[in-house]
């Protein structure tokens, strides 16, 4: 017979051995719950958990830097399991204790700092402040570089009366680059007002023209000159509000070139086809906006609220209609979609009243209506005509029938004149100041005053 297998002859069978390796692995692969609750059955079975957990764990009460141990086994303890003997046993082992505690408290550090920084920080503040235009909330004052100080008092003494330095407060409030300069000729009120203006250029060294041109309007109201009945009303309209009213006309992308020269109400009703040019202003649709925007100013008396920004305010005074006004309009006659055009066209209710060449059709080519869309066009001809009413539209008719008329396009620019080496004319008069032709002229003069022709259309002061 043949010999037996020297496999079984020195060792078990191949099952056996199989057999014998998967029960040293089950017993490996035991859940650490049992091999917890043997130790604690065999061998402390009358101890404590923590006695009976010691020869696997490390004591606690050893001496340890910091006392986050003390926290975290307050957590392990109440997430533990309870077993039948009313003995808890930790399935797994907590995560590190000293990770979690300075977690928190980088997070509390951080939260800390927040609190104690002084920027940003508004918790100091009375909660009772609402929101102020050129207040700590108000953001206006970063956004466009420049805005006046509204805490700022005027002295209650007439401008004769003022210092030097009630004068450089006044030259500040207004946005005047001029300062050191001022401070450095050293001047009281009085001694301004008698100033002649060729003296005023010399000292105070401004450079951009409209900043004189602002300074010596501001000089003339605080004379109590005549011959400008809108001059003291337009005083009240600061920077800020152009900038505003800017945005009610249609046109605020001649905001930062309005904001660099300082344009105030005064600046804004005396200015000239020269100054347009100086503030990049060179659309014939834009000049005519500005134009006729003054004009609605005019005849509200410079009032600060006058115009008409949503609908139902004063829907029967469309000159007063602002840019986004007239966007509403739109909207009601079912031109939704054509409304957001407008936006930067210059269109508002003054230009739509008071400009002859301003048609339906010149609405249309700003609102991008094609040509061949005729029953659109026809629809928005129709509510144009039943807007502005018979009159306006018979004014409109005659100017296009006159001689000489040249219709308002969309692409026309303005012939920008030469630049004059002096831009403050000296009349014959003495005290006769002449700044070149106004955009918008001056309307006939109040209470019987023989204003010329050539005084109405130009800009002299006298």
């Amino acid at each position: 017979s043949p010999s037996p297998s020297p496999i079984t002859n020195n060792c078990a069978s191949p099952r056996k051995v199989t057999e014998h390796h998967d029960d040293i692995s089950l017993q490996h692969q035991q859940s650490p719950l049992a091999g917890y609750k043997r130790a604690g059955d065999l061998q402390y079975s009358s101890l404590p958990r923590q006695v009976g957990l010691s020869a696997t764990t490390p004591a606690l009460d050893t001496p340890r830097k910091g006392v986050a141990f003390a926290e975290t086994e307050t957590i392990v303890i109440t997430d533990s399991v309870s077993d039948t003997d009313g003995r808890s046993y930790t399935p797994q082992p907590s995560p590190s204790p000293s990770l979690q505690t300075n977690k928190s408290r980088g997070i509390k550090k951080i939260f800390n700092k927040m609190k104690r920084s002084g920027s940003g920080n508004l918790d100091d503040l009375p909660s009772d402040v609402e929101f102020r235009r050129g207040g700590v909330r108000a953001t206006a004052g970063a956004r466009l570089g420049w805005s006046s100080s509204p805490q700022h008092i005027k002295p209650e003494q007439p401008f004769s009366e003022w210092s030097c330095d009630q004068v450089c407060e006044w030259l500040t409030e207004m946005g005047l680059d001029c300062v050191v300069e001022y401070k450095r000729w050293g001047k009281n009120g009085a001694q301004l007002l008698q100033a002649s203006s060729q003296d005023i250029d010399k000292e105070l060294a401004l450079k951009n023209p409209l900043h004189r041109k602002k300074l010596h309007l501001a000089l003339h109201c605080q004379k109590g000159m005549g011959g400008d009945t809108y001059l003291g009303a337009a005083g009240g309209l600061d920077t800020s509000w152009v900038l505003r009213w800017l945005d009610d006309a249609g046109l605020p992308q001649h905001k930062e070139a309005f904001l660099a020269a300082r344009v105030d109400g005064r600046l804004l009703h005396r200015l000239t086809v020269d100054d347009l040019a100086t503030l990049h202003v060179t659309s014939v649709l834009h000049v005519a906006s500005i134009r006729t925007g003054i004009q609605v100013l005019r005849t509200q008396n410079f009032e600060p609220a006058c115009l008409v920004r949503r609908s139902g305010e004063g829907d029967g005074e469309v000159a007063l209609w602002t840019n986004h006004r007239v966007m509403d309009w739109l909207r009601a006659v079912d031109l939704a979609e054509y409304a957001p055009n407008l936006r930067g066209s210059g269109v508002h209710g003054g230009l739509m009243v008071y400009e002859p060449r301003f048609t339906g059709e010149l609405l249309a080519s700003l609102l991008n209506i094609p040509p061949a869309k005729t029953l659109l066009r026809r629809h928005l001809l129709t509510h144009f005509k039943e807007l502005l009413g018979r009159d306006v539209i018979q004014q409109k008719r005659e100017a296009e029938a006159s001689l000489g008329y040249i219709p308002l396009t969309t692409t026309a620019k303005m012939k920008v004149p030469k630049k004059s080496q002096f831009t403050l004319k000296r009349k014959k008069a003495k005290s006769e100041l002449d700044y070149g032709e106004l955009v918008c002229p001056l309307a006939q003069g109040r209470g019987g005053d023989d204003t010329s022709e050539h005084t109405k259309s130009r800009g002299c002061l006298s």
